[in-house]
């Protein structure tokens, strides 16, 4: 039989190859599902994570749409990964990248039709405030009265969920809109739109210069601010006092404590942190690729950045390739929808269970598998 052992110390080698391991079984066993499914598991898998890059058909808009959608996942993922390294489990960005996209649509929406270019670094600067606004409930609640962040969190994206469907078919929606629910499109107005950073004049907020460098990238200010999240996320965590409180924290909080490390300070501030950046990225979807409030605004990126963020080992180098490879899913899974006519539902359970997966070989850093030979009988 096999049993597993603990090891004296967690080992670096299968800390980063968990993550390779993860992606195989969840390839082997994805495959597996679509054939149950009735469709080609080879060709589902190349659909996935080979056509959307490599075939010609597909790759002209598959691969702009790559940073399109890993903008908000690496956004997020980063800002959560401090609170989980220092213990602090914030399960409710999915709640706060709505209050971001709420928050900064408003404060472009209650400027309309204004054309300065003081329109969106406002929307930006309110997303920050909405996503932080709506983290600072569980952080007050859990350092006033110890409550658990992680039901208080959770809870919240369904209230911030019924405020999206009360403001896109109340006070945000279009009166241009014929009665449709949702606001106006803000991706249609200059001095408010996210769009491609490209050469450009007057109040569209693009590059300056060199646009073709960048034109068909899907480069856009969410991409810019998730790579200098990432940057600034690093520097925190490996050449900042406050980086070696969260790993201090995360590691060992008696240890911790015993230092003078003030836990409900290092709550509030992981939490404001992955609070903020959940609101940009909502901020960002919305005056970009999403373009307006509605119903169902939210795509379930606060919970694909969890994924991303164990995925990547909670470092900012390797949320990045974490949140590309979730992208690619993404892409190539609505792609197999469309070509080959597999449920968006098995898509789903496909990213599903690399999470899954992930947390089951984890167990290997900690412990080693030993084949034990029982004893024979006599």
């Amino acid at each position: 039989m096999i049993r597993l052992v603990k090891r004296p110390a967690p080992s670096r080698a299968w800390a980063w190859a968990t993550p390779l391991l993860a992606v195989a079984l969840t390839v082997a066993a994805g495959a597996a599902m679509f054939w149950a499914l009735g469709s080609d598991p080879v060709a589902a898998i190349r659909t996935i994570f080979l056509d959307p890059l490599f075939d010609p058909r597909y790759a002209s808009y598959s691969r702009p749409q790559l940073l399109v959608k890993a903008a908000p996942l690496v956004l997020i993922a980063v800002g959560l990964a401090l609170g989980f390294r220092a213990g602090v489990w914030n399960i409710g960005a999915e709640g706060q990248y709505i209050m971001g996209a709420l928050f900064g649509a408003g404060a472009g929406l209650a400027l309309y039709p204004a054309e300065t270019r003081a329109v969106f670094p406002l929307m930006v600067a309110a997303g920050a405030l909405g996503g932080w606004a709506w983290a600072m409930i569980p952080a007050i609640l859990r350092t006033r009265f110890g409550t658990n962040e992680i039901l208080v969190s959770l809870l919240l994206v369904y209230v911030a969920e019924n405020l999206l469907a009360s403001m896109a078919v109340g006070p945000m929606r279009n009166p241009e809109g014929g009665g449709f629910p949702g606001s106006r499109n803000l991706s249609r107005w200059d001095a408010a739109a996210n769009g491609e950073l490209v050469a450009g004049t007057g109040l569209h907020w693009g590059v300056v210069a060199n646009g073709e460098l960048v034109a068909g990238t899907g480069l856009h200010w969410g991409v810019v601010a998730a790579t200098l999240a990432v940057i600034a996320a690093y520097v925190l965590l490996h050449r900042h006092i406050r980086g070696v409180h969260i790993r201090l924290s995360g590691n060992a909080p008696r240890a911790a404590r015993f230092a003078g490390i003030g836990p409900d300070r290092l709550v509030v501030f992981c939490l404001g942190v992955s609070g903020a950046l959940a609101g940009l990225a909502g901020l960002f979807e919305v005056a970009g690729p999403a373009g307006q409030i509605t119903i169902d605004f939210n795509v379930g990126y606060g919970f694909t950045a969890i994924i991303v963020a164990f995925l990547g080992r909670l470092h900012p180098v390797g949320i990045v390739f974490a949140g590309l490879l979730m992208a690619l899913t993404y892409i190539g899974g609505e792609l197999a929808s469309f070509t080959l006519g597999i449920p968006a539902a098995a898509i789903q359970a496909f990213q599903g269970m690399l999470l899954f997966f992930l947390l089951a070989v984890d167990i290997l850093v900690a412990y080693r598998p030993v084949l034990s030979l029982g004893r024979k009988a006599t």
